[in-house]
């Protein structure tokens, strides 16, 4: 009997024309360009798709003005999907849409109070998971997931992030044995034996990239870093997200990536 093949899902959601009025932690809010931002995000999609993946695109949400960022909201396993529970009170109610489109690909759970969880602090390398204890994600939330996940084989460990909002922005996984990180917010000890590529040391937000496939999806404005990359032989698709960087995004957060 033939088997269905196996696809890359990509969840996504569009721009908010409220984005503006975003949730910032450790940036200075300045102006967002809505047009660029709706182009920008747009590209992205395109990027995922040009990689494969097939994109499954949430309708905007007018009143979120963080919604653009989806990875927040779930973790996606192999096995099971984890709707969090955010740290930003206002993001709450952006999981419901999320949670409704992920019932169609996996089993789905969920963090309750008083633990808070989101997206951009968990970090998985294979069987490990890694999750930040920022301000957006604390013990109880992070035990919680351990008891969700570890029936199928996983381990869950707290990571210690400092100076910045999510453990992603401090540290992602480039290449099957390889991750890029900011030394000055995240110990790269607590991640094992793999390598280890430090960002370029004026480029502090530049450890966020996204891995689909063999390739690494990688924001234009990290030149440096980018170089650094490059020359460890990672294949980079370099896309501008400037505008969403401004609400303190980056490649990961607009996208919940699995197989199907």
């Amino acid at each position: 009997m033939e088997h269905a093949q196996t696809r890359t899902v990509a969840i996504t959601r569009g721009v908010s024309p409220t984005m503006d009025r975003c949730e910032l932690t450790h940036l200075a809010r300045v102006t967002i360009d809505q047009a660029k931002a709706v182009a920008q995000h747009h590209a992205y999609e395109q990027t995922l798709t040009d990689l494969g993946c097939d994109v499954v695109s949430l309708p905007v949400e007018p009143t979120l003005p963080d919604s653009v960022f989806v990875e927040d909201v779930a973790v996606v396993l192999d096995e099971i999907a984890v709707i969090t529970r955010p740290g930003a009170i206002s993001r709450r109610v952006e999981a419901d849409a999320v949670a409704e489109a992920l019932v169609r690909y996996r089993r789905v759970t969920s963090i309750a109070a008083p633990g808070t969880l989101e997206g951009g602090d968990v970090l998985r390398i294979g069987r490990r998971i890694f999750v930040g204890e920022s301000t957006r994600s604390n013990a109880s939330g992070i035990e919680q997931l351990r008891a969700v996940v570890w029936p199928y084989g996983y381990t869950v460990t707290g990571v210690p992030v400092q100076g910045c909002l999510h453990l992603k922005s401090a540290v992602t996984q480039v290449a099957p044995d390889t991750l890029l990180v900011n030394p000055a917010w995240v110990d790269a000890r607590t991640f094992g034996s793999l390598s280890v590529i430090e960002v370029d040391p004026a480029e502090a937000y530049a450890a966020n990239g996204l891995l689909v496939g063999s390739t690494l999806v990688y924001p234009s404005s990290f030149p440096g870093t980018r170089q650094r990359l490059e020359a460890h032989g990672i294949a980079v698709c370099v896309i501008d997200v400037s505008e969403l960087q401004k609400a303190e995004g980056a490649v990961t957060c607009c996208s919940l990536i699995f197989t199907h």
